[in-house]
């Protein structure tokens, strides 16, 4: 008989032979899928069953053959949320949060009105409109995506919130002109990998590369991300865009060249690579 402790330790021998980065904690996380039950639960586990088992043996060799954990449990975990997601949607990292935290920190600092506007372009599964609609839910908080798996998923994540989820390319000149001056704070994590990167086999082969690539500088979206900001923002509104490690100079200079924004300034993520440019609209002449 195979205990549950047994399974968890071939299984995280598995994953590290096949360059798992977390091999232990993926284990656990499948191990407590499998059984229906929390991580913290797993040690009361003695006898979890044949079933139990085939079934997590069967997500360890799909995870061992590099399919994303969170599409393997159907969701993904982001600052004080867990998501739905799955194949055709990018999966939210923890990179992120490090956005989301100076945005709920500007959200604080600023004496924002009931009815605020906020909004999320190239949501995605909904993640920082969602966590800035808990934050702050007398809010009126837009999610903007042009991807239909991706809609869906911010849908079926914001159900029963009063986000607004919106079909629309954030790249599409006029887009909603009813906006304009009209928003206090625009965030964003868009796709921005240079279209020549090489990347993990979880993002290249699982993540939807209309939500990765973003041309060959990777400033393919965040260009015209800059300018929709400028006229939606209103005076002294913010704007916070995530990119690539390799291109927050040239973010930077999207803000500065534009000639709407003031006080540019690129942020770090807790690993300390460069991570999110934020500005703030200046008073229109």
């Amino acid at each position: 008989m195979t205990s549950m402790r047994q399974a968890i330790e071939a299984a995280t021998a598995t994953l590290e032979a096949a360059g798992v980065g977390s091999p232990r904690i993926d284990a656990e996380l499948l191990a407590a899928h499998a059984a229906g039950t929390d991580r913290g639960r797993l040690i009361l586990l003695d006898d979890p069953g044949p079933d139990v088992l085939q079934t997590f043996h069967d997500l360890v060799a799909a995870r061992s053959r590099r399919v994303p954990l969170q599409h393997l449990i159907g969701t993904a975990a982001f600052g004080p949320l867990t998501l739905a997601v799955g194949p055709g949607v990018f999966i939210p990292r923890p990179e992120t949060e490090s956005l989301l935290e100076w945005a709920v920190n500007w959200v604080d600092a600023h004496d924002l009105p009931r009815g605020a506007v906020i909004v999320d372009l190239c949501t995605g599964s909904g993640a920082l409109a969602l966590a800035l609609a808990r934050h702050r839910p007398d809010a009126r908080v837009i999610a903007v995506d042009d991807s239909p798996a991706a809609l869906e998923y911010a849908r079926r994540n914001t159900a029963g919130t009063t986000v607004e989820v919106l079909a629309a390319d954030v790249t599409a000149p006029g887009l909603l002109p009813e906006l304009d001056g009209a928003v206090d704070l625009v965030v964003s994590n868009p796709p921005y990998i240079p279209d020549e990167a090489e990347l993990e086999p979880e993002v290249a082969d699982h993540d939807p590369a209309h939500a990765l690539f973003g041309g060959p500088d990777g400033m393919a979206v965040i260009g015209p991300l800059v300018r929709l900001a400028a006229r939606w923002l209103r005076d002294g509104g913010a704007c916070a865009v995530e990119h690539d490690d390799t291109t927050s100079h040239r973010t930077v200079a999207a803000f500065a060249d534009d000639g709407s924004f003031g006080d540019v300034t690129a942020h770090r993520d807790l690993a300390g690579r460069p991570r999110f440019v934020t500005a703030t609209r200046i008073g229109r002449s």
